[in-house]
Formats: C-alpha cells, structure tokens, sequence
C-alpha cells in the first residue's frame, strides 16, 4: 500500500460522469470526505427521512425499473422495531445516486434486515430469489456474514459495509472505511519523514487490537523502531502515558488510535506526563477528524490520515437539499456502491459484478476519492495526512487521485 501514497500522477480522464472509461471509473465529480465513521448516531428517524418499509417476508420496495437487478439489504429498522436513521440514511443515499446517474439500467431491491444476522440472513434469500445479480450491504459485521455465505453459494458478489476487515473475502467486498488502511498511511507518512522510534498508546478494546496489529506490520514493513506500546483503560491510561514519557528522546513518534470521544481524556493524561506535539510527533487515525478533537492542547501538531473534506461535504448539501436532513457519515459507502453498481451494468455486461471487474487494480474514484477491492474483500482508500493547528484540521499530504504506479 505504500507505494499508493508515493504514486504521482493525474487521475484517469473521465467521458463524462458515472461512466467507465477502461476500468479507472470516477463515480462523481466530487473530492474526497472529511472522516471516517466512527459510530452511528442513536438510531432514530430525523426529520424528513425517508425509511421503506420492509419486514422479512413483505414486499420490497424498488427504486428504478432497469433490467439489472440489485439488493440493497439495510438495518432500516432496528432489531427492536424502532426505525433507524443510519438504514434511512443508507437507503436515500442509494436512491440519490441512482437518480443522479441517470441510470436506466438498474433496479434496486431494497431489503430490511432489522439489524439482525437472521434478518439479513432472509432478506439475501429474498432478493437472490428475486433475482438480485449483486448484493449491496449489510452493515453490521454478523449479517455481513450470513449475507456472505448465501451470496458464495448463488455465485453472486457482495459490497459490504462492515469495519470488520475479517468479513470480507473472496466475493464478499467491504467498502467501509478500515482502520488498516489508516495506519498504513499515518506510518508510512511519518517514517518517510524521518521518523524511526516509535511508541504506541493503544486502548485496550476492539478497535485499538486491530489498529495495533496493523502498527506492528507498518512499522515492520518501514524498518521503524517500536520502542513500547502501552495498553490502557481508563483507569489505567495516566499510568500508560507516564511510562512513555520516561523513554524521553528515545522515541520521535507516539501513534495512539482512539475514538474521538475518548481523545480529551487522552490529552489530559498526555499533558499531565508532559508530553506533546511539539516535544514528539503524535500520530493517529480518521477518528479524530472531529472538532472536539482537533481543539484539544495536546494534539496541536499532531498528524492524522483521513479522507479529504471536499467530497463529503459535497455530497451531503445536495443530500440536504433533497431530504431536508443531514446524512449519516457513512451514506457515502451507500452512495459510492450503488454509483458503482450502475456504472458497471452499463458498461460490463454479463460479468459486471466479477470478482476481475470488482477487484481491478485501477480502482474507482468517489465520494470520499480514490478506493479499490483486495482479492481477499478489504479495500484501499487514498487517504490525506492532515496536521491540527489552531483547532483546524490542515491537509500537509493530498489524498492520491489514482493508484498508478500503486504496487
């Protein structure tokens, strides 16, 4: 991945908009998006949401009438019954980009699987019944399984939306924004600037075991030192903070991957051991492309990758101006497959949705720029470094806008 971040170039000439010109597809005109998802908000109906209706077993509803079939499968309500605004959320995003591709291809299925393995589970059996030739969704990492196992046995792909890098492969493809590809770039940037002694200050929770994982191998695969990592709770993290800043000028860098809610915290415990940007670089992930984080002391001059704002911000004011409500951060994933969906049934043919279309090296481009499908079903985003100062998030390393030259 990191010669992606070193690759120049211009992206691939477009014909016009959602259409394939080779295999370097641009799904919009927009840019890029201003982070990552983190966790969806509480699950409830914002004002002029739409939300379709869907218990296993009822009539889908379908948006567009083209010859090619496509599930939508969306937690579009909650396992309780209550309605979801993230499912709403994905749901209106997909409609938006099928209406502005201008597409007369497409069908969308559109599927509810209650936030529930079972209900995925039925809601895929439904629309392969249906004769549905590619599956889009679900979210939740449980459903993305059952989703999966049906869609291998009918020979038929997945785009998924799961963070959980191990509910993809082969034919099962994930979109979502991983944290692997976070600290792959933040690494790369930071060794390729020198720096080679390294700590981390890792949560002790799911998310902050992947993104240690994906440390270790960045920082084995750019010849970086790591000097500690350091687990903690909450109870425990002053403790972690201190330990790390005993090592003094032994270490350049200090990677730390947590949630933005619990960042404030963080800095606290960073400032209390005497630790900062301007004393050794701090490193994190998307997560903290958030205001709360980049007001915090301690993180002025920090580093952390994430995609660029632009194209998020553009996607979600004709979002607004359609709906009348803000989008949910991750109806760009909806948006960008269903564009991709589209663009494919024009100009694919019967093998549209194969594994050789899906998992081109060209990749396509977004509304949160530049990504492409692993054989295995993780992705690669082209990903900015952006540093904080004043409260202000600024990119110093542009997203790539191709992978050319990408190993």
């Amino acid at each position: 991945m990191r010669a992606l971040f070193r690759a120049g170039g211009p992206a691939a000439a477009l014909m016009k908009s959602f259409c394939a010109l080779s295999f370097a597809l641009s799904l919009t005109a927009c840019g890029s998006s201003n982070g990552p998802f983190v966790r969806p908000p509480a699950d409830s109906i914002a004002g002029g949401q739409k939300n379709s209706p869907a218990a296993a077993g009822a009539p889908a509803e379908h948006i567009g009438s083209g010859p090619v079939k496509v599930a939508l499968v969306l937690p579009l309500t909650q396992a309780s019954g209550a309605p979801s605004v993230v499912g709403a959320s994905l749901r209106n995003a997909a409609e938006m980009a099928l209406t502005e591709a201008g597409s007369n291809d497409l069908t969308l299925i559109v599927k509810d699987d209650h936030s529930t393995p079972d209900g995925a589970r039925i809601a895929a059996q439904e629309a392969l019944a249906e004769g549905a030739d590619l599956i889009i969704g679900p979210l939740f990492a449980p459903s993305v399984r059952e989703v999966g196992r049906l869609a291998h046995g009918a020979d038929k792909s997945v785009i998924a939306f799961s963070t959980d890098a191990s509910t993809g492969g082969k034919g099962v493809y994930l979109l979502s924004f991983l944290v692997e590809s976070y600290v792959n770039r933040i690494i790369d940037f930071a060794a390729s600037k020198g720096k080679k002694s390294m700590a981390a200050l890792i949560p002790e929770n799911d998310y902050g075991r992947v993104a240690e994982a994906a440390f270790q191998q960045a920082a084995a695969r750019d010849n970086v030192r790591v000097m500690t990592i350091e687990h903690y709770q909450p109870q425990t993290l002053a403790a972690a903070a201190q330990k790390i800043a005993a090592l003094g000028d032994q270490i350049d860098a200090l990677f730390i991957p947590e949630q933005a809610d619990a960042m404030p915290a963080v800095s606290t415990a960073l400032t209390t051991a005497g630790l900062s940007a301007k004393k050794v670089q701090i490193l994190g992930t998307g997560l903290w492309n958030d205001a709360r984080v980049l007001k915090l002391p301690a993180l002025q001059g920090a580093w952390f990758s994430a995609p660029e704002n632009g194209g998020y911000n553009a996607f979600s004011a004709r979002y607004h101006a359609k709906y009348g409500s803000d989008p949910t951060r991750i109806a760009t994933l909806s948006y960008d497959a269903v564009s991709l969906a589209a663009a494919l049934a024009h100009t694919q043919g019967s093998q549209r949705y194969s594994e050789n279309v899906l998992t081109n090296r060209s990749g396509f481009n977004g509304a949160d720029g530049v990504f492409r499908f692993l054989p295995d079903g993780a992705n690669e985003r082209g990903l900015s470094v952006l540093e904080i100062n004043d409260g202000i998030a600024t990119p110093i390393s542009p997203a790539p806008h191709s992978f050319a030259g990408a190993s």
